[in-house]
């Protein structure tokens, strides 16, 4: 059984980015980079400045680039949330 996608949203101070369903996001915290896939626990992190990779259920891949902000994930939605992000 495939498990749910994960449902993302990459947002900037002032605008959204990206949204949408995934199958994985990896993205760089202040204590390295993590992988987060479906059923992932929850938590919270710091974001470091670098991409945000996001893998789409297809295979596609949304690369975006954030500074200063948070990583959070819980029941498989993962939200960024950065002073700065645009996609690349």
């Amino acid at each position: 059984m495939a498990s749910a996608p994960l449902q993302v949203s990459v947002v900037a101070a002032d605008h959204e980015v990206w949204s949408g369903e995934a199958s994985m996001v990896v993205a760089r915290t202040v204590e390295g980079q993590i992988g987060i896939l479906p059923g992932h626990e929850p938590m919270l992190a710091i974001l470091a400045s670098g991409e945000v990779r996001v893998t789409l259920s297809g295979g596609e891949k949304i690369v975006a680039e954030a500074a200063d902000g948070f990583l959070s994930v819980a029941n498989d939605v993962v939200t960024i949330v950065a002073r700065k992000a645009e996609l690349v």
